[in-house]
């Protein structure tokens, strides 16, 4: 064992980036590499990156000097999205030893083991535009969780005005069907009861196949899996949301009744200038009929407060028309201006306190409109997937319903990973109470792994949201 190399992996950003990480670990795991806690010893120390705003850039440069810091003989490896579009910026931080992209991450352990001692840095950042096929890359395992992201679909080529992702993604590309259920059937093998499927741009899954299939007939070929209870998605664009998918949404139990729905603003002069593909109105009715259809739905959304030449009336306006939807969950973010977009030279550029304010105004509106909807569903009882034991409070579990309230409630380790009827008691607007009321529904195998190694920096460490706002798709939850 003592003669075993270990590999330690952190990750910033999105569910798409957190996939892309058990990706890579996979590869190193069956490479017989031991896989430990970022913040010990490794042979190898990879810091898969973010760089949707500039502070995710700024926090993945503060990383990568912190392993080489801790461990300089020890190869410090940086990927993602942040190498894709500024390799040179990686390159210049003395002790950097590899520099791979989006692409080409099946070589990781290759190019790690060649980087070992060598003089120079290896750069293996290709044209990611060049890129026609989905990088296939399966995950085995997910460590210390009872649901399993599934990456689906990469790339985005909407190109708003904000967003830095096309440029570090490519093109769109669809993973096959039969790919996408064969992995869900191993996760479903190894104990995982809901399966996230995300993408940069999930709702184009299939279009770069002329339809052959869409995400809609891979949902319903996924609930035919035994094992799997639940399927949630990703962001979504409002367009996107078509009628068979609506459908499943209303009549298949395994589908989550949650959507989160990429909106960025509530102007329509605002999505204008943004140039994002629908209107308020465009939107607006997509929730009014997912809302006739499906009451009980979750919706929850993103939103930029600040973009350039943003004035007081389209805050205000943009403010309306969220409170008018009613979303559970709302995550605001301050405009970052990312080099080569559009937006970061355009006039009207938003002070830092300005920015500010309107981001207290926003935020404090989520707050309002989750705790409105966790109100409606006071003694009613939702079934609950216990996830994890509550930090601050022993004999208590914690878990997401699949309207994605977060309930707490009493119970003991043995129930975790089990679908559990709580009826709502106290609503907060972060995290609901609640009590047992029926039988837990058990999984047929007991998921046991080790706790999480990696450091995650998720979106909302970042001011960024789950699923980065990526053109027409946002991550995330």
């Amino acid at each position: 064992m003592a003669d075993t190399k270990r590999v330690a992996v952190t990750t910033l950003g999105c569910k798409v980036n957190q996939y892309d990480t058990e990706a890579m670990l996979a590869l190193f795991r069956r490479a017989g590499y031991r896989i430990v806690d970022f913040h010990e010893p490794a042979d190898v120390y990879i810091i898969n990156t973010c760089t949707v705003t500039g502070r995710g850039a700024a926090k993945s440069r503060q990383l990568i000097r912190n392993a080489i810091r801790r461990s300089p003989l020890s190869v410090v490896a940086v990927a993602g999205c942040y190498t894709q579009t500024d390799p040179d910026e990686v390159a210049a931080i003395p002790g950097v030893s590899l520099i791979i992209g989006n692409q080409d991450r099946e070589r990781v352990v290759e190019l790690c083991e060649q980087a070992a001692g060598a003089p120079e840095p290896i750069r293996a950042v290709n044209n990611i535009w060049q890129a026609r096929e989905f990088e296939e890359m399966p995950v085995d395992s997910f460590m210390g969780h009872t649901r399993a992201v599934v990456k689906i679909q990469e790339g985005c080529n909407i190109f708003c005005t904000f967003c830095i992702i096309p440029y570090a993604r490519g093109k769109p590309r669809s993973r096959r069907p039969e790919s996408v259920v064969s992995e869900c059937g191993r996760l479903a093998a190894e104990g995982f009861r809901e399966v996230v499927l995300t993408g940069i741009h999930l709702g184009s899954y299939g279009r770069d196949y002329k339809n052959e299939f869409t995400l809609a007939r891979v949902v319903e070929e996924i609930a035919a899996i035994d094992g799997i209870d639940r399927i949630r998605l990703s962001s979504l664009e409002p367009k996107h949301v078509s009628d068979h998918l609506m459908r499943l949404l209303q009549s298949n139990p395994k589908v989550c009744r949650h959507l989160h729905l990429s909106l960025q603003s509530g102007s329509q002069t605002v999505l204008e200038r943004m140039k994002r593909a629908y209107t308020a109105q465009e939107y607006r009715d997509v929730v009014q009929e997912l809302r006739r259809r499906i009451p009980d739905i979750g919706l929850t959304t993103d939103v930029i407060v600040g973009f350039p030449g943003e004035t007081e009336a389209e805050h205000r306006e943009s403010m309306a028309f969220i409170k008018e939807m009613g979303f559970g969950r709302l995550h605001v973010f301050p405009f970052s201006p990312r080099k080569g977009t559009p937006a970061a030279t355009m006039p009207g550029q938003i002070s830092k306190a300005v920015k500010e304010h309107h981001t207290h105004d926003m935020i404090a509106l989520g707050r309002e409109l989750a705790l409105q909807f966790a109100t409606r569903f006071v003694g009613q009882t939702l079934t609950v997937l216990a996830e994890e034991e509550a930090d601050t409070e022993p004999g208590w579990l914690e878990g997401y319903t699949d309207n994605y309230i977060r309930l707490r409630f009493p119970g003991g380790d043995e129930l975790k990973n089990c679908l559990i009827p709580v009826r709502v008691t106290e609503v907060d607007e972060e995290i609901c109470l609640g009590e047992m009321n029926g039988h837990p529904i058990g999984p047929s195998r007991k998921i046991e792994r080790p706790r999480t190694l990696q450091p995650v920096f998720l979106a909302k460490d970042l001011e960024l949201t789950v699923d980065m706002p990526t053109g027409e798709d946002e991550p995330a939850q």
